[in-house]
């Protein structure tokens, strides 16, 4: 009986619409390492700047393609309309942003180990918008709720 009540309680999270994925912040302290793949063309932190791709300062909870003085692909411009980074979108992306937005100037082939994603995303919700620490789980409450 006792094996069976997570099971239940994630299918009840289901039946109501909550994602149980959304229920774990991942280790941003992980991410952080994880994230070293992503400093070549990318910056995040109190001094980014854009680089080959975009700083990152708050990008959960930021519209898709919004990123000040950077050019974005018309691919990912179409994908991204009206939406922002969510868990869900920041997940859908790294996983392989090729399948997403063909062409995409992004030639990263993705992350394939579901842990990486999550402490990425939790990493990468540990800025605020000026590059300042943050609380990864309440941005990316937030971020749900968009």
């Amino acid at each position: 009986m006792r094996r069976t009540a997570p099971v239940i309680a994630a299918a009840l999270l289901v039946a109501s619409g909550v994602s149980v994925a959304a229920q774990t912040v991942g280790d941003a302290d992980a991410g952080k390492k994880v994230f070293n793949k992503c400093r070549a063309c990318h910056d995040i932190g109190p001094a980014a700047k854009n680089k080959i791709g975009p700083e990152l300062n708050g990008i959960v909870g930021e519209k898709i393609a919004s990123v000040e003085n950077y050019s974005f692909s018309d691919d990912l411009k179409k994908w991204g309309d009206g939406k922002s980074w969510n868990e869900e979108l920041l997940t859908t992306w790294l996983t392989n942003p090729k399948a997403v937005a063909p062409k995409t100037k992004m030639v990263f082939p993705g992350l394939k180990k579901p842990e990486e994603i999550t402490n990425v995303i939790a990493y990468l919700a540990s800025f605020d918008e000026s590059g300042q620490p943050a609380d990864p789980a309440a941005q990316l409450k937030a971020a749900a709720g968009q």
